[in-house]
């Protein structure tokens, strides 16, 4: 056999990632506030972009018709006028700041501890070791160093931890500065001073039989009746295992701009991708005027203003891009979820993307980008896109979403009679009357996950 060269003409379609159809893929996937940041990026970098009034809006769509000399991305955007459904309305005229919208930081546990301690401590040395004490302290208020490591880091003796361990015990709120559960709960009790008799020793020595629910065991053994026990246990539960979880981390608080939200108007909902949030561009009439002037741009400066120009029309499309898919997805999802919004959580219908992308005609990706990170507003709260896409079972004349069928555990258990708690053999009968297949290992898990224990250690005496 022998081998031979030679010259063939071949013609393939091949899908180029261009840096326009990378960035078109980006700005689709950002939430809201993310998208801002980013547009606030461009305008740094790209000196075409600027921002404009709603009247400006309008002086867009007539330069494209006095550029038609240039051959390049942007003059289709320009000659297309319409916005891809967005309505112009008149914006609300607003004061640029008011001191009623400033915030303050919330004070952080350690914040409020150290003020006590300067109120309290006698001496320096107190105060630094205190100060070295509440450093130490973690987000519910307990001391992650023992009292032998703290002296060796402070070069002082146990017995002077000690004692300002015990100043710092004192302070608000109750039971902070313990080392472990038993101990924080015994310096609450301390403070309160109205607890039962047997309450110390269970604390001590029964709180394990207690979290399991095993108050049977800790009756016998105390030699108590169970409603004593009973009564003992519930006080026990009135104190706070975690005194630290009413302060703020000092940077925890995170605020939640809806994308999209969904209005109820008559018996149809109305979608509207939250515009206002987004600023509008539009491109610097000043660097228009030196493309339309023959002459006065030398090759290289012109054919930097005609990148830049491509670069921010490529970033106006790739946002109205972005708001006609969001818009599309979050209408389908209304009209797939119809019934969730006309009914609530016990609604919700098992959803794929896959079933929102054949229903769109396009691809699974897409949807999954234009659902990332973004929340819509509806009659029921803000969820998160992806809320809608959820897991089912099946059900009696279709599917039932597993959320809904959490809500109808939560509510049927906030319902039963304490003393005879419900089993998870008797929710799966009683929703496999509702026409629910579901195995009694599901419903196990679907009580897990809501943090709602087992019947035994729901059981009241």
């Amino acid at each position: 056999m022998r081998e031979r060269l030679g010259l063939n003409l071949e013609q393939t379609q091949k899908l180029i990632m261009t840096p326009e159809l990378r960035q078109a893929i980006v700005v689709l996937q950002l939430s809201t506030l993310e998208l801002a940041a980013y547009v606030q990026q461009e305008l740094q970098e790209n000196p075409l972009l600027e921002l404009k009034d709603e009247e400006d809006t309008a002086l867009t769509d007539e330069a494209a018709d006095e550029h038609e000399a240039f051959e390049i991305d942007w003059q289709e955007y320009f000659q297309d006028g319409s916005d891809l459904g967005y309505v112009r309305v008149p914006r609300e005229e607003r004061p640029e700041w008011n001191y009623q919208n400033f915030l303050t930081g919330q004070p952080t546990l350690q914040d409020h501890l150290l003020i006590q301690l300067k109120i309290t401590a006698s001496t320096t040395r107190e105060l630094e070791i205190g100060t070295f004490l509440i450093g130490n302290l973690d987000a519910n208020g307990y001391l992650k160093i023992s009292i032998r490591e703290a002296a060796a880091c402070l070069k002082v003796s146990p017995a002077a931890v000690w004692r300002v361990l015990q100043l710092i015990q004192r302070f608000d709120p109750p039971g902070v500065g313990a080392r472990n559960l038993t101990e924080c709960l015994l310096i609450q009790m301390q403070q309160r001073k109205d607890a039962p008799p047997a309450a110390e020793k269970i604390v001590r020595y029964f709180l394990n039989d207690v979290a399991a629910g095993r108050l049977k065991r800790v009756a016998r053994r105390l030699n108590m009746s169970l409603p004593a026990v009973q009564e003992v246990v519930d006080y026990i539960r009135t104190l706070d295992p975690k005194p630290g979880r009413s302060f703020g981390g000092g940077e925890e608080n995170r605020y939640i701009v809806p994308d999209v939200i969904i209005e109820r108007v008559g018996k149809d909902y109305v979608v509207l991708v939250n515009d206002p949030a987004m600023p509008r561009l539009g491109i610097n009439p000043f660097y228009q005027t030196l493309m339309r002037q023959e002459g006065s741009l030398d090759q290289a400066t012109r054919r930097f203003i005609e990148s830049k120009l491509n670069a921010a029309a490529w970033l106006m499309r790739s946002l109205e891009q972005r708001r006609l898919t969001l818009y599309r997805v979050v209408n389908c999802l209304v009209q797939e979820q119809r019934e969730f919004l006309d009914k609530g959580l016990k609604y919700l219908k098992p959803l794929t993307m896959r079933q929102v992308a054949a229903s769109l005609g396009i691809h699974e990706s897409t949807v999954s980008r234009a659902t990332a990170n973004k929340y819509v507003q509806t009659p029921w709260g803000v969820f998160e896109l992806k809320f809608f896409f959820a897991s089912g079972v099946e059900k009696k004349g279709g599917a039932a979403a597993a959320k809904s069928i959490k809500k109808i555990i939560a509510e049927a258990i906030s319902r039963e009679d304490a003393t005879n708690p419900l089993t998870d053999l008797q929710l799966q009968e009683m929703l496999q009357q509702q026409g629910i297949k579901i195995s009694r290992r599901t419903v196990a898990k679907y009580r897990d996950e809501q943090g709602i224990p087992a019947a035994a250690k729901r059981k009241r005496y």
